[in-house]
């Protein structure tokens, strides 16, 4: 999977239509949940993006989305949960740039797919971790959520199990989430950059979907909806099945 400059005349106007609602839809759910842009954007993108663009464009997006997020909280953070993860999630990334450089993208993508579904059905099931999980699970939601991350720009939901089973309340949660992307999507973006998928055709994707991401996540973070916590999920599942059949369709 390598760096491509991939333009937007590559696109049809629909293709360009389609690209602005997800990434808008993917910040205004992450602005109202504290997570789940890149499960959303990334699988709809891959569906007519590489995935070389898709994943480091989204990639980078959550990570200005996560230095807004937070810096906003800072008396929020839970450093004493961050610091156990941070070298195993570098390992994790390390280990996913291997895997990049040597792998098919197409393989990649229906490895997204099948990732996407399962994740999907763990939402569906209700299951909610019990707080107080030793910090030794750290081990592996780091190097899980860093490697994820990197191949498929959705890692987050290992960080979100793992913190969630931690039992942190809802403001350090979205505080620490944000930080421990700060970190360790720092490593994946060095990654990126080092293998040459910032070309400029990259970064006008960036140009363009940064004030989409911003308006959106802004107003998310405004938004009180009447859902509840599991009506949220179940309908965010469905989409992801949806979107994960059609990777593994493509």
């Amino acid at each position: 999977m390598q760096g491509e400059n991939f333009l937007f005349d590559a696109l049809t106007p629909i293709q360009l239509a389609a690209g602005t609602a997800i990434i808008a839809i993917a910040y205004l759910v992450r602005g109202i949940a504290g997570f789940g842009s890149g499960l959303i954007a990334i699988p709809l993108l891959v569906l007519f993006l590489p995935l070389s663009v898709a994943v480091p464009l989204v990639v980078l997006l959550d990570y200005v989305a996560s230095l807004s997020q937070g810096m906003n909280n800072r008396n929020d953070i839970r450093w004493k949960e961050i610091v156990p993860l941070i070298p195993f999630s570098l390992i994790g990334v390390a280990i996913a740039l291997f895997f990049i450089s040597r792998t098919d993208a197409l393989l990649l993508t229906k490895a997204l797919g099948v990732f996407i579904i399962l994740f999907a059905f763990y939402m569906l099931s209700g299951h909610t971790p019990k707080a107080g999980a030793a910090r030794g699970w750290g081990i592996l939601a780091g190097m899980s959520g860093g490697m994820i991350g990197t191949l498929f720009g959705t890692g987050g939901p290992l960080y979100v199990t793992y913190f969630k089973a931690r039992g942190l309340d809802k403001a350090a949660f979205r505080a620490t989430f944000a930080t421990i992307f700060l970190l360790d999507g720092a490593g994946r973006l060095v990654g990126y950059a080092s293998s040459g998928f910032f070309t400029m055709g990259f970064l006008a994707w960036v140009a363009a979907a940064l004030p989409i991401m911003g308006v959106f996540l802004y107003i998310g973070g405004h938004i009180h909806t009447k859902l509840t916590q599991t009506e949220f999920q179940r309908a965010i599942s469905v989409l992801l099945i949806v979107s994960g059949a059609a990777l593994l369709a493509k």
